[in-house]
């Protein structure tokens, strides 16, 4: 296989026609490019160049290894170019977040990648498990997280808090105790953690979820307040899900006396690089949720 090294030297020398300026083109000696050319010829078994006293033609072969080896040379400096550039604003960044945060975050998001059009966010919704699993697997570059993590090689910092808030039909004046169980419980994927951390801290009378009568069940985090909406049942919610309902109108935001947060966690891989276009996404994630 023909040594990229040389070859450069070569084709150099053909585009500069003179061995004493190639040299100084290449931080090279005159002996040196000459050697590289012999090297050549040695391992090709054709004569590349006629020399003519400080003068040379190319022969027919050396002809095509110009033709030939020009274009491989461009291939890699372009390829060293690729490697080595890591522009800011270009590229692929894949994230995964529970879905509160990801109503807010996304569209965002997306406002950053309208005006950086070479930015490209993938961005998909999944509970904690599935991201931290994700990240340990090197399938997303940013994973936001509620809870903390069980493996190694996930690294999570905390970097915002989201509140827990209580959710009833507009007409609830007062959360009451009683009012809360004769209405039943819209239930979701995360509903047993947020209402165990909500209630737990604020009514007395509460020891597990399951007091409540099941309402309803949506694992749809723009759709859990609708049967909320038409006074079906009552729910617990983070609050970006809440504020991103279009009928706030038809239901009733209740502020506890003992407020309660989720913490929310920047997760990445331990040993991974963070690339340029990486380190924007998380600066203007941290801007968004901060």
């Amino acid at each position: 296989m023909i040594n990229p090294v040389l070859l450069r030297s070569f084709c150099t020398l053909v585009e500069i026609g003179h061995f004493t300026r190639s040299a100084e083109r290449l931080n090279m000696t005159q002996s040196g490019i000459s050697q590289h050319i012999r090297k050549l010829e040695e391992q090709l078994g054709q004569d590349l160049l006629i020399r003519e006293g400080k003068q040379f033609t190319l022969t027919d072969a050396g002809q095509r290894l110009y033709t030939e080896g020009k274009q491989i040379i461009n291939s890699l400096s372009e390829l060293e170019q690729r490697v080595t550039t890591d522009p800011a604003f270009e590229g692929l960044v894949r994230v995964m977040s529970p879905g509160s945060i990801g109503l807010k975050l996304y569209r965002y998001l997306l406002t950053l990648q309208a005006e950086h059009p070479q930015l490209v966010i993938d961005y998909r919704f999944a509970p904690n498990a599935t991201i931290e699993k994700a990240i340990a697997e090197h399938s997303v570059d940013i994973g936001f997280m509620t809870s903390s993590s069980t493996l190694a090689e996930v690294s999570l910092k905390p970097i915002a808090e989201e509140a827990l808030l209580l959710v009833t039909p507009a007409n609830v004046e007062v959360p009451s105790w009683q009012a809360l169980m004769k209405l039943g419980f819209i239930d979701h994927p995360d509903g047993a953690f947020h209402s165990s951390l909500l209630f737990g801290a604020n009514y007395p009378e509460f020891k597990h979820y399951n007091q409540f009568k099941k309402a309803g069940f949506s694992n749809q985090i723009s759709l859990i307040l609708e049967p909320v909406s038409l006074g079906l049942g009552f729910t617990v919610l983070p609050a970006y899900a809440v504020a991103d309902f279009p009928h706030p109108e038809k239901v009733k935001v209740h502020h506890l006396a003992i407020p309660v947060a989720e913490t929310l966690y920047l997760g990445m891989h331990l040993n991974k690089f963070m690339p340029s276009r990486v380190k924007t996404v998380v600066a203007a994630a941290k801007t968004c949720l901060v």
